[in-house]
Parts: structure tokens; C-alpha cells; sequence
């Protein structure tokens, strides 16, 4: 693909931003152009609205897989770009289509330049949630193609154009959502005495919930538990029946989480006790942290050495991303790709510069003809 092919596609994709499990005009936009590069060496496999490219090497002993994800974010857009999304309420702030759009032109020169080793390229659905990399790496369409060792990238706002970075070892966090409903007793302000207020409630849980990560989890050990809203009552002088809290777990160590859960229900026993109320807590999506092979990285960064990428450490990240469930089972790693944007992942005005777009093809390309 030209650069000019490159921008195209990305500002169609970038157009058409579909959540999780949702992503029936994306499949079909990919259908679409990997029909048009497929040759007799391709093969094509749909596994709900993801996609799986197989290109058969010319004498394979491994096959070597790169994955990427499609789907977007229930934020509204407000970059202002001529090409914003037409879906509104929905926007791909975290690079998703940049992500595709490296993915398909990598394809491209992978058909029209066939490698020794069969490679396999896995459009994955559902990264932002609920999580579509376990499912579909226990599929049989996937396990028919099970891939030897597997690699990623993930933009990053703040690295400059030019620049990829990855590290060997832990690169992002173990992730849990979390969601809290609280049931008391309504009533009128001027009687507190005769309800359970769910807003003293939740609102008392929030600071208990802080001492977990301080007091009850190992110093050295990385946490974080962060309520980031909060919700109770209807009108300023009743006292709220309910109360609901919205947060995410996040640990370095994959043992944590299971011990921040124990705790956390504990805490919600003593409050059900204390508030007379009822208290239901839900996990929702939980992603297993992302550990690079260390041999596959400073293969990536021998690799790279000859060509104008630049490649940096990186540091780990509480981020999240489901990618950490395919190296469970499959050695590989991911890395961050820059792209200079002043805001942020999932930030509303999320602005990557489109020259990122050939850097990521090349780093791509460079890691799987590396396998000779």
C-alpha cells in the first residue's frame, strides 16, 4: 500500500467505530479488502466479527502470528477531523483503527512478498471489552491455525513518530473492572433516622476500599484500586435508596487480584452489617497481564537496527489488554508504536499522526522476515 493507501483506510475505519461483538460493518470493510490482495496462498476464516488470514510460507517450519484489534469506544468524538465518526456516541480513542490499517498493508506485503514461514494475522473483536482474545484463542478456528509465537502493537500518544518501544518481562497490568450496587432504604431528608442512606454508605466505602492497596496487599507489589464514578439518589432533599460505584483493579502481580477480591468482599460484609443494607459486586472483564518472551523483543530490537525505526525501552504500565491472555499460552510481546498525539488513549480529541502509520507497517514486516 502507498502512503496515501495507508490514510484512506485508516480515516474509513476511523469513520465506522463499533463496539465489542458489534463489529459488523468493520468485518465487512476487512472482508472486503483482504478478498482484494488474497491470492491461492491465503486463507480466510471468520470467528464471529473477527477475522483470521492465513498466508502459507514458502517452506514453513513455525508459523508466526501478529494480531490486532477492532473494535471502538462508547466516547464521543471531538477531534473536529473531516472524517469523525459516523457513529455517534462511538469513536476509536484508542488507535484501533491505526491498528487495522498497519495490520491489512503488513498483509499486503506479506502476499506480494512471500516469507519462508507461514504467518497467520488475527483480527480480534472485543479487546475494549468484554474481552474477545480468550474466546477466540479457544476457538477452533484459531486452535486450527495455533500460531508458535504471536506479537502485537498498541499506539502510544506520547512516544514521538519515528520511535517503538517495548521492554522483555511485564508490560502491562492484570485488570479487573468493578461495579458495586448498594441497596438501603429511601426516605425524607428531615428523617434520617428512618432509612439507610446508601450515599453515607458508598461514600464511606470509597475511602475503606483505598486501605486495601495500603494496608492489606505487599509494598513492593504495584496496585491500584480507582473508583472513577459514582452515583446515588435522585433529588437534594431525599436520602438515597442506592448507590452505585464504577472502578478498576490493577496489580503487577496476577496473584493480587485474587487477593484484593477476597478482601474487598470481606469489606463488604462489615458494611452490609454496619449499613443494614445489601451490596452486589461485579467484576465484569478481566484481562491477564501482558508479559513479553524476552527472546522475541531483542529479536524485534536486532531487527530493527537496520532499518530508520528507533527502538527504546519502555516501562511497565498499569494499563490493561486483553492481548495478555494469547501470550498465557503463546510466547511473543507486544510494543507501544508512536504517534505523537498532545491527548491521550480514550481521550475524546485523540489526534495520532498519520505518518505513524508506515513506521508500524515496517516495524511489522521487519519483525516476521526476521524468522528468514
Amino acid at each position: 500500500m502507498t502512503a496515501f493507501d495507508l490514510q484512506r483506510v485508516r480515516r474509513d475505519l476511523h469513520r465506522i467505530p463499533e463496539l465489542g461483538f458489534q463489529e459488523e460493518k468493520t468485518q465487512q470493510y476487512l472482508l472486503t479488502k483482504i478478498q482484494e490482495m488474497a491470492t491461492d496462498r491465503v486463507q480466510v476464516k471468520t470467528w464471529r466479527t473477527g477475522i483470521l488470514v492465513h498466508i502459507d510460507g514458502t517452506s514453513p517450519t513455525k508459523r508466526i502470528g501478529f494480531r490486532t484489534d477492532i473494535d471502538g469506544l462508547p466516547i464521543l468524538e471531538d477531534t473536529g477531523f473531516d472524517f469523525s465518526s459516523t457513529h455517534v456516541g462511538k469513536m476509536h480513542a484508542c488507535g484501533h483503527d491505526f491498528h487495522m490499517t498497519i495490520a491489512l498493508a503488513a498483509l499486503q506485503r506479506i502476499i506480494d512478498r512471500p516469507v519462508k514461514d507461514n504467518v497467520l494475522f488475527v483480527f480480534q473483536p472485543a479487546e475494549e471489552g468484554p474481552g474477545g482474545a480468550k474466546p477466540m484463542i479457544e476457538s477452533k478456528e484459531f486452535l486450527d491455525w495455533k500460531p508458535d509465537t504471536i506479537f502485537a502493537l498498541h499506539i502510544a500518544p506520547e512516544l514521538p513518530v519515528g520511535q517503538v518501544s517495548s521492554k522483555p518481562g511485564l508490560l502491562f497490568a492484570n485488570t479487573s473492572e468493578l461495579f458495586i450496587d448498594f441497596k438501603g432504604l429511601g426516605g425524607h431528608a428531615a428523617y434520617p433516622h428512618l432509612a439507610k442512606d446508601m450515599t453515607v454508605a458508598a461514600s464511606n466505602f470509597v475511602v475503606q476500599l483505598q486501605q486495601i492497596v495500603s494496608r492489606g496487599l505487599n509494598p513492593l507489589d504495584g496496585s491500584v484500586i480507582t473508583i472513577g464514578k459514582m452515583e446515588s439518589g435522585f433529588v437534594q432533599n431525599a436520602i438515597a435508596e442506592t448507590a452505585r460505584l464504577e472502578g478498576t483493579i490493577r496489580t503487577t502481580e496476577a496473584s493480587s487480584i485474587s487477593i484484593v477480591k477476597e478482601k474487598l468482599e470481606k469489606l463488604i460484609k462489615g458494611f452490609e452489617i454496619a449499613y443494614e443494607c445489601k451490596i452486589n459486586v461485579d467484576y465484569g472483564s478481566n484481562y491477564y497481564q501482558v508479559v513479553n518472551a524476552e527472546k522475541y523483543v531483542e529479536q524485534f530490537k536486532e531487527c530493527l537496527s537496520s532499518t530508520d525505526v528507533e527502538y527504546i525501552q519502555a516501562s511497565p504500565a498499569m494499563t490493561g489488554e486483553d492481548f495478555g491472555d494469547m501470550l498465557k499460552i503463546i510466547p511473543g510481546f507486544m510494543f507501544w508504536l508512536g504517534v505523537d498525539s498532545p491527548y491521550g488513549l480514550h481521550h475524546a480529541k485523540l489526534a495520532p499522526k498519520e505518518e505513524a502509520l508506515a513506521i508500524g507497517v515496517e516495524a511489522v514486516e521487519t519483525f516476521i522476515r526476521s524468522f528468514g
